[in-house]
């Protein structure tokens, strides 16, 4: 493990001794879990597995628990979270078109993450905003009223962006 990782580990079983001085220490499993993920960006099997070990819970348990939840990731993800609604007004007016795009430019299965990093693809239910369908979420900011060039055109958009010194580097 390397020296920042470290760290994050120390903070992570700081955080653990915490909790287990409760009386049910197992019921804190899920803020655990959420804590570890926000030190590392997802939940890496070594952590789950320290986790494990600190708090006495069965790996199987922790495992079934982050593979229940859909907000917690087992794989490292991408800078930019791509979101693709695929309910039932986007759907019928060309979610899945938009879907085909997205997997297509970012060379991309849903569920995973782009070589660069810069990117992971995951489909939605529902995003709540109907009346501009189709529409994607790239981390918290809504695209509506999609087709391929304007799909195409606002991941460029975020391409350049990040290919873009960073200010004060």
């Amino acid at each position: 493990m390397t020296e920042l990782a470290q760290d994050k580990m120390t903070t992570l079983r700081e955080f653990m001794a915490e909790v287990s001085q409760k009386q049910y220490a197992d019921s804190y499993l899920i803020a655990v879990l959420h804590k570890a993920q926000e030190l590392f960006g997802y939940l890496p099997r070594e952590v789950m597995d320290e986790v494990a070990e600190t708090l006495q819970i069965p790996t199987a348990h922790i495992w079934g628990v982050a593979t229940f939840y859909h907000y917690f990731n087992l794989e490292p993800i991408g800078r930019h979270v791509i979101s693709v609604c695929m309910g039932t007004a986007c759907f019928v007016k060309g979610a899945q078109q938009v879907l085909d795009v997205l997997k297509k430019e970012l060379n991309v299965e849903v569920g995973k993450t782009t070589g660069d990093m810069l990117f992971t693809l995951q489909e939605a239910r529902c995003l709540g905003a109907c009346g501009i369908a189709p529409l994607i979420m790239i981390d918290d900011k809504i695209y509506g009223e999609l087709d391929a060039k304007k799909t195409v055109d606002i991941i460029n958009q975020y391409r350049k962006a990040a290919a873009e010194p960073q200010k004060g580097t």
